[in-house]
């Protein structure tokens, strides 16, 4: 089993909706990184652990946790010329972006980046990292069982 932090933008799909998305289960669309893309494709299994993380909000952090949900497939949003994530370049018989469904689990309360900061278990963190912009990033074993009991369990 692997570990995995995703960011989502509250405005798009916070936490809150995901849980209530039917069986708590939203595509995660709009990835438009190659390094993210591969994560998804060659690493992310199902059944994977999911840190869902709120970003480029008042107050980011983690707000939920989940686990992945399917397997990779293609990202529909690529194809749609009304959509932000449109990929004039991506054809359908030649995807170049994909998604996982992530399904929540439970909401926690916000672990927000100062009370990740402080605690020195997760010290290097890939999240915590300066310039780190990546929307998917791998958790190690450890920095997931310490964030498990800072939200509670």
């Amino acid at each position: 089993m692997s570990y995995w932090l995703m960011k989502s933008e509250p405005d798009e799909c916070s936490v809150d909706d995901a849980l209530a998305a039917p069986r708590a289960t939203v595509p995660w669309t709009g990835v438009r990184n190659y390094q993210v893309r591969n994560f998804m494709r060659d690493a992310m299994r199902v059944g994977d652990g999911v840190l869902f993380y709120h970003s480029s909000c008042a107050e980011p952090g983690i707000a939920g946790i989940a686990r992945v949900a399917s397997a990779a497939r293609p990202d529909p949003t690529q194809f749609d010329p009304r959509s932000p994530y449109h990929d004039p370049a991506a054809k359908p018989q030649a995807p170049r972006w994909l998604l996982v469904d992530v399904q929540v689990l439970r909401k926690v309360p916000l672990i927000t980046l100062p009370v990740l900061r402080a605690n020195p278990e997760l010290a290097d963190l890939l999240v915590l990292r300066k310039g780190n912009r990546l929307s998917i990033t791998p958790v190690e074993p450890r920095h997931w069982d310490a964030i498990l009991k800072m939200a509670g369990g």
